[in-house]
């Protein structure tokens, strides 16, 4: 099939399918005579793995070590288990850092009047001008 085919196959853009390919995440694809490519089901198979593994948010190293495990049958389930686990720890810090700043930034706009006076606590703030952060 086609790239484009593959695409909406793979739910996974052309732009990034051909991303993946330069950086090598998955294999170049066969070749036709009119040199087009020509993905197999295993490579569209494959860009849905990586897709899925990229909404779970890990990063394209992680997804490269999960495709390896993921064609290991020697593999071990423990060692999948760890990856998981570490990118949901991670998850969790990025969770706990944005409901910070979250926290601040309802608590600068619950501190600005919000009205017609030039003069604003977020502005301030972001500014290095007032005390409060």
């Amino acid at each position: 099939m086609n790239i484009g085919h593959a695409s909406r196959e793979s739910g996974v853009s052309e732009r990034m399918i051909r991303h993946y390919e330069k950086i090598g995440l998955i294999p170049p694809p066969a070749r036709r005579d009119s040199g087009y490519r020509d993905y197999s089901d295993a490579d569209v198979h494959r860009l849905k793995f990586a897709a899925n593994a990229r909404d779970l948010g890990f990063p394209i190293e992680e997804i490269r070590e999960l495709l390896s495990l993921w064609g290991d049958e020697e593999r071990s389930s423990a060692d999948v288990k760890a990856l998981a686990l570490a990118r949901a720890d991670e998850l969790g810090r990025k969770a706990e850092a944005l409901a910070a700043m979250r926290a601040t930034l309802l608590d600068l706009a619950n501190s600005c009047r919000g009205g017609d006076r030039p003069d604003c606590p977020i502005l301030e703030t972001l500014s290095g001008e007032s005390s409060k952060s």
